[in-house]
Parts: C-alpha cells; structure tokens; sequence
C-alpha cells in the first residue's frame, strides 16, 4: 500500500512535469484571456484542471500571474474556485476505470512502450514530454492497483471494529493529515477509495476523510507562495478560506447529505456516491463563494501589508516629496548594491559582513542561492516603479539628474547580478571539477571576486568624495588588467594543451562573465557615489569586455 502511494506520488510529480512543458505559450495566453471576468475564470479553471489533470499546475500558474500582476485578485480567485472543481474529475476517472476494469492490464505495456520511447528522445522534446505524460497516466493506475491489493491485505488482517469507536472529526483530521503529508489530494483520494471498496470503512467515514483532503490540499499553495510577494500568499489564503468555510459547512451536516446522495439522488455504489460527494463539496464551494468574491479579494488586500515589499525605504515615503523621495531612493540603490554584493560572493561560496544593521538583511540571508536572485529581481522592479513614480513630481534639473544617476546605478547592479545568475552553472561544474585548470581558475576567480567586492564595500561605506573618484579609477583598473591578463593566459600552449576545446569556450566565456559583473558593479556604484560631471571620466574610457 505504502508502494502504491509512493508510485501515485511519482506519478503525479511526472505528470506536473510533463504538463508544464507541454504548456507553452498558448496555453498560458489562453489562462489569461479566461480570467478577464469571474463567470470566465470559474469554467476556464474546471477546464484547465480537468484537462491537465492537476489543480497543483493551474494553481502555481494563477500563483505567477497574479504576481506578476497579470490577473486581478477576484479573478484568480473565481479560477480557483474552478480549478478546485475541475481536480474532482481525476476521482471519477479512478473510480470509473481503476476499480471496475483491470486497467493495469493495458497500463503496463503502455508504461512499456512510453518508457522505452523516453529513453531514446531527446528530453528536452516535447515529444519526450508527450510520452512522459502517458507514462505518468498509465503508472497511475498500476499504483491504484497496488493500493487496492495492500488494502484488501490490510483489511484481512485488522479487526475493523476497532475504527467505529472513534468520532467522525477523527477522520476529518486524519485526511488533513494525510494530504498534508503526502501533498496530494488524489493520493489521499485513491487510499480512501480503496478502503471503502474493500469494505474497510463506511461512507459516511470515507466523506469525512475526504473533508480532510480538501483543507489538506491548500497548503502546498501555502509553501509555493511562502518566500513570495505578499499578493501571491493572499491568494493562497484565500483557496484556503474557502476550502475551510466550506467544509466545516458540510461537515456540520454530513449526515443529510450522506442521506441526499444515497437515498434522495438514489447512488447506491459506494465508490460513486464518495465521488459524487467530493464533486458537490465543491460545487457548494463555488456557490458559496462566488457571490462575494469582490468582497472577499478587498478583505484579502489587507493582509500581509507588511511583506508587501523587499524595499527597506521607498515603501515609507511618498513621492509628492521630492527631497526625502531622492534620499530614500538613494538609500534603497545602496540596499540595492549590498545585496548584489552579497549574492555574487555567496555564489562563490563566501561570506562578508554587508552591513552593521543586519536586520535589514535578515529575511535575505535566509534564502537559497536562487532566492536570493529572486528577491534582487523583485527589489530591483520596485525601485524601478518607485522611479517612474517620482519622475512625474521633480521637475527642477538637478533632482532629474540624480534621479537619472541613480536609476542608472540600479540598472548596472541588476546587470551584474544577472551576468552572476548565467554563469551558475558553470561555477557550480568547474567548483567541483577534477581538472587542476579549470579547478584553479575557479579558486582565481573566488579570489579575485573576495578582493573586488571588499574594495566595492570599503568604498560605498566609507571615504570622502575625492577618495571615491581616486578609489574607483583604482578599480576600473583592477578590473581592465584583470580582464586582459586571464584572457592572454587562454591562449597559451601549456593551457590549451590541458583542456579540451569545449573546456576551454567555456573558460573565456566564464571569464568575461565574471569581468562584466565587475565592470557593471563598478558603474553602478559610480553613478552612486559621484556627481554627474565626476562620473564623466568613466563614461569616456574604451570598452575593454567585447
């Protein structure tokens, strides 16, 4: 049974992945073109969740495209409402096909066929994705099959009484448990499905169960959505409401609607009537709701106001002050900075005291490497808005050059955070490579970022103004012979007889990746520490990364 439910997982972690490569721009388009309106939203998420066969994928990409503020919260609601739905009809196809057939005689030789085709396609192809999906459909109910045949043992040796001692809520818990667990809904399903065909429990037990898996199902939204943007955990919340107001609803008359679907509806087989059930839980849901969902998306902008932002000082002040808006964005552009630092060095493996408030930086350090590009991208697309914003209110020349200047050095910080980002997989081969060369050049180019970045710090902490302007030219420096010297060394004899040719793209294509960082880090920080007329000496020198 234990086998069954972890060959369910897989099946459905496959699937999700299939899915999301065979989703392309079409079907992303078509996601958004069906959330223009909360009637279009609900039928666009029944169809999309029972065509993919997963609410998990509708879900995360709703997730996305609020984020990206491409659907309105009340829409994004309405589809998930819908999608809530549309997952009911991977039950009816398990219960339709799983129990009343041998499916499993045709599910193995199409895992066969679709296994062996995996294994001789490219798995990059959408082809690959195709055949990995009937894979994953066809392994779904080969782990039914398991499930069945580990319960139908289970039941011969429990003694059933034991379970009707126990009040109906300890169900109810038990699949909030369960899915909570397992992070899938529709494993729990197929487990309640199979004990109710094996007579291990009753209906009415089973529909508890299944209340359970309802709440159980949102947390993954909870998990997907906890380092995001706040919009993202108000719609996860809010999947969350519902699904809670609407079981507890139900639950508190779980008897009359047992007694409606089995004596009033007349839908005597068991295995139909859990279905049924789970389909009108969330139908009930979506009429519920669907009323209020105005109501309900302005309760749910309320909340989470205080995570809203990455930034640290534009989000407390307004614009309309031109002064304190320029001093707040000058000081957001050194958050900004310090947070590139820190994520190129810990792209290296190292560590550097950014700053001696280190709550500021708190809820970065915690984040994973990609996170941490994550949150910069974020920060950076704020500071952005907030810049557009005071565009509109200074008028007078010199607050339109600063604003300029510094709008200028966040775009250069961005730059090189991103040269950092493309070469990741590169520092992640060559630090664990057992070439001498290529190892060494990971451990020159570590050193070189440690002595760079320090030297940055040291010059956007502390120093007078005609230090910077003699600082900085010592760094562009630093950085143009660095740059020219790694780049002769590729040509030698003795290094390009000890890689190969592949190996030895890859160096000079790392090297000037790293090189533009610096360049890009050291511009950014010029247009951040100087005046317009100093900053002229660096716009005039040659370009030395072609």
């Amino acid at each position: 049974m234990l086998a069954g439910v972890a060959f369910m997982l897989l099946a459905m972690n496959f699937m999700e992945n299939s899915l999301r490569q065979l989703a392309g721009r079409r079907f992303k388009v078509f996601l958004k073109t069906q959330t223009t309106s909360k009637i279009k939203a609900i039928t666009g998420g029944v169809f999309v969740t029972g065509l993919l066969q997963s609410s998990s994928i509708a879900n995360l990409l709703v997730l996305s495209m609020v984020g990206a503020g491409v659907v309105q919260m009340e829409n994004a609601l309405a589809l998930m409402l819908g999608s809530n739905l549309g997952t009911t009809l991977n039950s009816w196809i398990l219960v339709s096909l799983g129990f009343n057939y041998h499916i499993e005689n045709l599910a193995l030789p199409v895992i066969g066929v679709a296994g062996i085709c995996m294994a001789f396609i490219n798995a990059e192809s959408r082809w690959f994705a195709g055949f990995k999906f009937i894979f994953s459909i066809a392994f779904l109910f080969i782990a039914l099959g398991y499930i069945k045949t580990g319960m139908e043992g289970f039941v011969q040796q429990t003694d059933l009484s034991l379970f009707t001692i126990y009040p109906v809520i300890v169900f109810l818990l038990l699949g909030i448990l369960l899915t909570t667990i397992v992070q899938s809904s529709s494993a729990t399903i197929a487990l309640t499905l199979s004990a109710l065909y094996t007579n291990a429990i009753s209906l009415y037990v089973a529909t508890a169960i299944v209340l359970g898996a309802e709440i159980g199902t949102t947390f993954k939204l909870f998990l997907a959505s906890a380092n995001g943007m706040a919009v993202k955990k108000r719609v996860a919340l809010g999947n969350f409401l519902f699904n809670l107001v609407t079981v507890v609803f139900i639950f508190l008359i779980l008897r009359p609607v047992n007694y409606f679907i089995t004596d009033v509806l007349n839908v005597k087989d068991n295995l139909y009537a859990l279905v049924f059930f789970q389909s009108f839980v969330n139908l009930c849901c979506v009429i519920l709701f669907f009323p209020f969902l105005k109501l309900f998306g302005k309760f749910l902008l309320t909340r989470f106001t205080n995570e809203e932002d990455e930034s640290f000082y534009i989000n407390k002040v307004p614009v309309t002050d031109a002064g304190l808006a320029i001093a707040a964005l000058e000081n957001e552009t050194k958050h900004l900075i310090k947070h590139v630092i820190g994520y190129c060095l810990e792209s290296f493996d190292l560590q550097e005291n950014m700053t001696n408030e280190p709550n500021k930086y708190k809820r970065f350090y915690t984040k994973t490497i990609s996170e941490k590009y994550i949150y910069i991208k974020q920060l950076h697309g704020e500071i952005h808005a907030f810049y557009i914003r005071l565009q509109k209110t200074s008028t007078e020349k010199p607050e339109a050059e600063r604003i300029m200047q510094l709008i200028a050095s966040i775009r250069n910080s961005m730059y090189a955070a991103k040269n950092i980002s493309d070469a990741q997989h590169d520092i992640d081969q060559m630090r664990n490579s057992s070439n001498d060369i290529k190892y060494s050049f990971y451990l020159q180019s570590r050193e070189n970022l440690l002595v760079f970045q320090r030297r940055v710090l040291s010059a956007l902490n502390e120093g007078s103004r005609e230090n910077h302007q003699q600082e900085l030219k010592s760094l562009y420096q630093f950085v143009t012979k660095g740059y020219t010297d790694t780049l002769q060394l590729f040509y030698k004899e003795k290094m390009i007889s000890q890689v190969s040719e592949m190996e030895i793209s890859t160096l000079i294509n790392f090297n000037r990746q790293v090189f533009t960082s610096f360049k890009s880090i050291l511009f950014g920080l010029k247009d951040y520490l100087l005046t317009s007329k100093e900053a002229e000496y660096f716009d005039s020198q040659p370009g030395f990364i072609r």
